[in-house]
């Protein structure tokens, strides 16, 4: 019979780990201490647990709190206001007038702060000496239920503002709250990070608490004063919150967003804040990954004289995704950007609007370029050379003044009210700078006077500083759009302090022959109804076909003319004395032919033209028809007239253009399925 085996507590162990008994013992591994010390330890132990339940330590921390709301309350911001305005007085250097009236305030600023700490330090002796009172009283007359009392007071009084105030602790994910302390779109302040907390890209954040931590743990490495970021909000292009400042302004994000860019990883210009008009201290925050304007509606159509030139019309869409809208009756304007930076595409923007607009004529100057380019058909004037140019602004500045004598006639009251039958008048003057020295003065005489009268300027520079503008207009004029710029067009257009408080345009990048960048994009001030906010806006972008069709569709619709009581008052009011020799004025009619531009309907032909116009119409009357193609209607005059044998078809377009315009559609003709020609009914109304 075999043996059997050991148990397995009878096996020795095959190991090669020495059994506890016989491992050494190291000298910070003491198998016990002395007595002594482990007595001390339960007493401290106990006493903790002592003073815990007695509240001591709330009511230690309850003191120390009263004793900081006396310290606040005894300066009560006055140090911060002085600072403040002492910082103010710098920037103000060379302002005597600003200087002095800031150093006034400082004067005032400093009396009342004197004033203030002398009443509160006699509020608290006060008060001091009456506690102290009493307990010298209670310790005089020896009675011990007054000193229980005054005792327990104190106790009571510093225990409850002691009290714990913190909120429940939450697990540490990269130094992040956990997503349970979520309250609400990510809201974090200084109190909510984590001792040792290190900023990290905004990538590693998937949550808006998340995101609101990286915002708040970059700007705190960066030396932004910021204490408070909230509304974080997760959008197609990046991150959208909102920060507070504990002292300043929001300009110390803007100093430090070269710098935020790298904490964050971000593009260029990937951070871009947007101070709060309401709320001095606050400032909306963009963090930029993507494009922000790619999910931006394009533009409406607009039918032929479907809207009003008072109407709102939606111009473009801002970063946030807020439409912008404008009316453009009564307002001056001034467009700025370089080269590459959209202001074309700004212009016709414009003018798609005010083209649409049943009360409104467009007329389009450019000195150097093609102005409103695709939209010449539905433009009534268009004015290139210098001599058209100055022509046009003559012609609107007298119109101007007339309409000024003539409002209190109509009953108009203090401005000029704007109908179909008296229509306002948008001027869009491209290039300006490439103008005439008279085509500048009388433009700048027009943006004195015309905006009462309904004749409005846009002038559109590539730069914003005297260098470009010649004078110092550029913050005179209400409405003000600015796009790729150098930083000195921000500051002549917006203000010298503009940078500092979020006007960021020179920012942008303008295009270049393969890549569009930033341009279209603007920041705009002025607009009616809107606050004047850092904002920036990308502008519709319309394709050139798009526009041709709608400017063909408008004119075939018919342009808006002038109302004759206008007309007639320009011719009793006086030409201007600017200093500089004049053209001299010529008639609607007349100012029209000068431009190329078709006459009104009704206008009459008059000396050789008169001639060819009266041919054409026997012509067409013989052979009984009621419209001629421009070819035919040639070979019909040399039949008519041997004069004609020799003209060309371009001649014959040159002779009619002064008085019946060019060719216009005619229908189907035959085969032919809309060709271009004369009509009788209109050949015949200018006889």
């Amino acid at each position: 019979m075999a043996t059997a085996s050991p148990l397995p507590e009878e096996r020795p162990a095959l190991t090669l780990v020495p059994p506890p008994a016989a491992s050494p013992v190291f000298k910070n591994e003491t198998a016990a201490r002395p007595a002594w010390i482990e007595s001390a330890r339960a007493a401290a132990e106990r006493t903790n647990r002592i003073a815990n339940l007695a509240l001591l330590p709330h009511t230690v921390r309850g003191y120390r709190q009263l004793g900081r709301r006396w310290v606040e309350r005894f300066h009560d911001d006055y140090p911060q206001m002085i600072a403040s305005t002492n910082r103010a007085i710098r920037d103000a250097a060379g302002d005597v007038v600003q200087e002095a009236k800031l150093k006034e305030h400082r004067k005032q600023l400093r009396d009342e702060y004197r004033r203030h700490r002398l009443l509160y330090a006699g509020k608290t002796v006060g008060v001091a000496g009456a506690v102290t009172g009493g307990v010298g009283f209670s310790a005089v007359t020896g009675s011990l239920w007054i000193d229980l009392a005054v005792a327990l007071g104190a106790w009571g009084i510093g225990a409850f503002h002691g009290r714990d105030r913190s909120k429940p602790t939450a697990d540490e994910v990269l130094g992040l709250p956990a997503e349970e302390t979520d309250r609400g779109h990510g809201s974090v302040t200084l109190d909510d990070l984590h001792e040792g907390a290190k900023p990290f890209p905004l990538r590693r954040a998937e949550t808006p608490q998340q995101a609101a931590t990286c915002v708040l743990l970059a700007m705190a490495a960066e030396g932004v004063p910021v204490v408070e970021v909230w509304d974080m909000e997760r959008q197609a292009w990046g991150w959208q919150c909102k920060v507070r400042v504990s002292e300043g302004t929001p300009e110390a994000i803007i100093a430090k967003a070269g710098g935020l860019e790298t904490r964050f990883d971000l593009p260029t210009n990937g951070v871009r804040p947007q101070p709060m008009v309401e709320r001095r201290a606050c400032a909306i925050l963009r963090l930029v990954e993507g494009n922000p304007f790619a999910t931006a509606p394009g533009m409406p159509y607009r039918a032929p004289k479907s809207i009003s030139i008072t109407d709102k019309s939606r111009l473009g869409t801002s970063v946030g995704g807020d439409p912008l809208e404008a009316a453009f009756a009564g307002v001056m304007g001034l467009v700025v950007a370089a080269s590459g930076g959209g202001k074309t595409g700004m212009l016709q923007a414009i003018g798609e609007i005010t083209t649409a607009c049943h009360d409104n004529i467009t007329i389009d100057l450019d000195p150097h370029g093609d102005g409103l380019e695709d939209l010449y058909d539905a433009v009534r004037v268009t004015g290139r050379s210098h001599q058209q140019i100055e022509a046009v602004l003559l012609f609107f500045l007298m119109l101007s003044k007339g309409r000024a004598r003539l409002r209190a006639k109509l009953g108009m009251g203090k401005k000029w009210q704007i109908s179909k039958q008296h229509p306002h008048f948008t001027i869009i003057f491209d290039e300006f700078p490439k103008g005439s020295e008279l085509a500048k003065r009388l433009a700048f005489e027009l943006l004195l006077v015309g905006r009462k009268e309904a004749v409005t300027l846009l002038i559109a520079s590539q730069g914003g500083t005297k260098l470009y503008l010649g004078e110092n207009i550029a913050q005179m004029i209400a409405f003000k759009a600015v796009g790729p710029c150098k930083v000195g067009d921000t500051r002549a257009v917006f203000g010298d302090g503009a940078v500092a408080e979020g006007w960021l345009p020179h920012k942008l990048s303008p295009a270049t022959d393969t890549d569009p960048k930033d341009a279209g994009h603007v920041f705009v001030q002025g607009v009616p109804g809107m606050a004047d906010e850092p904002v920036e806006y990308a502008i519709h972008p319309t394709p050139s076909d798009v526009l041709r069709k709608l400017a063909k569709e408008r004119r075939e619709a018919g342009l808006v003319e002038p109302d004759q009581d206008s007309l007639r008052a320009m011719a009793d009011v006086d030409l201007p004395d600017i200093g500089m020799p004049l053209p001299k004025l010529l008639t609607w009619e007349q100012l029209l032919r000068l431009c190329g531009a078709e006459p009104p309907e009704g206008a009459a032909a008059e000396g050789e033209d008169r001639g060819v116009v009266e041919d054409a119409v026997a012509v067409m009357e013989k052979r009984g028809v009621d419209r001629m193609k421009t070819e035919a209607l040639l070979l019909a005059l040399r039949d008519y007239d041997d004069a004609y044998m020799a003209w060309s078809v371009d001649e014959l377009k040159a002779a009619l253009k002064p008085s019946v315009g060019s060719p216009e559609t005619l229908g189907r003709i035959g085969d032919e399925q809309n060709p271009r020609g004369y009509k009788l009914a209109k050949l015949a109304s200018l006889l």
